[in-house]
């Protein structure tokens, strides 16, 4: 089978293999949790439109994705970790292929008329970059929202591209980027409109020009009503039926502004977030320096404003995090592309040092690391590796043999097999790595809130959470507990007997809200991966459970 009469099938076999395998190694984190607990209730209590959080409003984010979660769970079962991840999953394999789409049509017409030298291989290089970059997999992998607003924004800018450059279907590619627009709007609101489009947009108009615009401002206007009204409506519907909705929405916004925040700079290690291709993706950046050797020099300069914009305007914005950046991957890795691609082309050619250097030890490092896994992996994980060898001992061989032909292909400069082996190294770390994480979890006083059930039945006494909602918790109990005190409110609860969690923090605030009930601790329920002498063990994933008994 000929690479390059398959790569959209080869592409895809890809992303099955990054997205969907293993799916369930890891366990629910605190932004999934919230979406998957709406997901339940939505499902449980039929709160599809004024959508919940353990019985609370839960308007900070629209509905679109935890629809989609919902759905999967209704088909698949609500336990099934898997099956509550897989939309995150089939989204980024949308994304990806519509990316690479976008990168055929980059390459392959010009927007000022004819048919230019494309390279299908290109669209291949910048969507497998995409594919394996860090926090596209991690999103991929994770189910919650910000895959699907920018999953559903790249299908829209991909309409707009052909929207703005094609003399045909014109009111057809509008109406359907007006429909994807509202469903990326419904996903997380205006975050992929900001940090994704707008810098597409602009990037567009600066290289390209919109050329015959006379001819487009009907669909445009079409463009527009169809986007305004699928991406508000929910919105409008929340404001009407729940007096809440407001101020939920208020706070939200407020958040932009004086919540993370962070100074200018924040992002711009922005490059690191793509994982292995972190030193091509520099070097891509690297505009003066790599404009005269791509083979496509407007589209590259394109790519190259798309990601800058993209990072200049997300740093505007005071509040940030790390995975805000998920957007500027995008663009970024159709930009890396150009780079990798150059490397197919010229590598064996090449003499000077100052270009060879990186390419060595970017990949380089990667085979090492292959190399000397068994022994580090070993030394690393021997604690945990009971019951775990079969996975250890498959990734060992993997990896060393994976990184024993990439240092024999690039001292033949073979550079498209190290690419190739590259990804393989990201597909075997998923198959056989992600089970492994069972060995780095190692606490021997784990105890999960869903085994609170039979405590409860066992002694006929009902369980309620003292203060505050960890997200991770209510998910794992399986059902909707009820908080005692919110803010300067408490409720006391009309059993004589009945069971309180308590967070370490607000034992005193505890002793003081019932001093004149009989305390008594029973357990602790401690859903840390690691146990109390590490680092990373958080007092928000325990609690002390007591017995409380009215005098």
């Amino acid at each position: 089978m000929k690479v390059e009469k398959n790569y959209l099938l080869l592409l895809l076999l890809t992303c099955a293999a990054i997205f969907f395998v293993n799916l369930d190694s890891l366990p629910v984190n605190i932004m999934e949790a919230r979406n998957f607990i709406t997901a339940r209730e939505m499902l449980h209590d039929g709160n599809w439109l004024l959508t919940t959080i353990n019985g609370e409003p839960r308007y900070q984010k629209p509905p679109l994705p935890t629809w989609l979660t919902a759905f999967s769970a209704a088909i698949f079962g609500l336990k099934s970790i898997w099956a509550l991840r897989l939309p995150s999953a089939i989204m980024t394999l949308f994304l990806v292929l519509f990316s690479y789409k976008l990168a055929k049509k980059l390459t392959t017409f010009s927007p000022l008329g004819g048919d230019q030298d494309g390279d299908n291989r290109y669209a291949f290089i910048s969507s497998l970059v995409m594919a394996t970059s860090f926090y596209i997999v991690a999103s991929a992998r994770d189910g919650q929202w910000d895959i699907y607003t920018h999953g559903f924004m790249v299908v829209c800018i991909y309409l707009l591209y052909l929207f703005f450059t094609e003399e045909t279907h014109k009111y057809r590619n509008a109406l359907l980027a007006g429909l994807f627009f509202g469903f990326s709007f419904l996903s997380k609101g205006p975050v992929s409109m900001y940090g994704l489009l707008l810098p597409f947009l602009i990037a567009f108009g600066i290289v390209y020009k919109y050329k015959n615009f006379k001819s487009r401002w009907l669909p445009l206007a079409a463009f527009l009503i169809v986007a305004t009204i699928v991406s508000t409506w929910w919105h409008w519907y929340t404001l009407k039926f729940d007096p809440a909705a407001a101020e939920i929405t208020k706070n939200e916004t407020t958040n932009w502004i004086s919540y993370e925040t962070k100074p200018f700079y924040y992002y711009w290690s922005f490059f690191t977030q793509s994982g292995v291709w972190t030193i091509p993706a520099f070097i891509a950046l690297l505009y003066p320096y790599l404009k005269n050797r791509v083979f496509n020099k407007k589209a590259y300069l394109f790519t190259f404003l798309w990601t800058m914009l993209s990072v200049i305007l997300l740093s505007l914005i005071p509040e940030k995090k790390s995975r805000y950046l998920l957007p500027v991957l995008i663009p970024m890795a159709l930009n890396t592309g150009f780079y990798i691609e150059y490397l197919f082309r010229r590598f064996k050619e090449l003499k000077d040092k100052k270009e060879t250097f990186p390419v060595y030890f970017n990949f380089g490092l990667i085979a090492f690391i292959g190399i000397v896994f068994p022994i580090g992996g070993y030394i690393f994980l021997k604690d945990g590796l009971m019951g775990n060898w079969m996975w250890f001992v498959l990734l060992s061989i993997a990896l060393l043999g994976i990184g024993i032909f990439m240092f024999r292909n690039l001292f033949l400069k073979n550079i498209a097999t190290v690419f190739y082996l590259t990804i393989a190294f990201i597909v075997t770390f998923i198959w056989f790595g992600l089970p492994l994480s069972k060995a780095i979890t190692i606490n021997s006083d784990y105890k999960p809130f869903s085994e609170l059930h039979v405590w409860e039945e066992k002694e006929g006494i009902k369980v309620y959470e003292f203060s505050g909602m960890t997200p991770e918790l209510i998910w794992d109990y399986g059902k909707k507990m009820k908080v005692l005190k919110e803010g300067e409110n408490i409720t006391v609860p009309e059993e004589n007997q009945f069971g309180v969690l308590v967070q370490e923090e607000k034992l005193q605030a505890f002793k003081e809200t019932f001093p004149n009930f009989r305390r008594e601790r029973v357990t602790r329920y401690d859903m840390n991966p690691k146990g109390p002498d590490s680092r990373t063990h958080k007092t928000r994933l325990y609690r002390e459970l007591f017995i409380v008994t009215k005098k």
